[in-house]
């Protein structure tokens, strides 16, 4: 297996779609529906790259970001924003997030390996 990826989306569809597009080059995927579940994750192991869906409810992308951020051991780990938003992006692109980068939705196969390989 190659790099291990934290996909978080509270759409099930897009955790499925995510898993299936980074299998194909043999990531290790790992998978959570909230912030809560990604954190539990991160607190038993590490990943190499987080995929991180910034509308959620609950605790959004924006407060998982801030709590993976405040962990010494996880403050390294390469995130990528998934959102559907310009507005996200553009923040993004203006490095108003501690984030490597912005993945958009919905996810295009060759788009996410490309920002994937750009960070892994």
């Amino acid at each position: 297996m190659g790099k291990k990826i934290l996909v978080v989306d509270d759409d099930a569809m897009n955790l499925r779609m995510a898993e299936m597009i980074l299998k194909k080059k043999d990531y290790e995927v790992r998978k959570a529906d909230s912030g809560q579940a990604a954190l539990a994750i991160l607190q038993e192991e590490m990943v190499d790259l987080v995929l991180l869906d910034v509308e959620m409810p609950g605790m959004s992308g924006i407060e998982t970001l801030d709590a993976i951020r405040e962990r010494q051991e996880l403050s390294q780990v390469p995130i990528l924003f998934l959102s559907a938003s310009e507005d996200m992006e553009e923040a993004v692109e203006n490095g108003e997030y501690a984030v490597q980068g912005f993945v958009k939705k919905p996810i295009l196969p060759q788009k996410l390996y490309e920002r994937v390989e750009e960070v892994c």
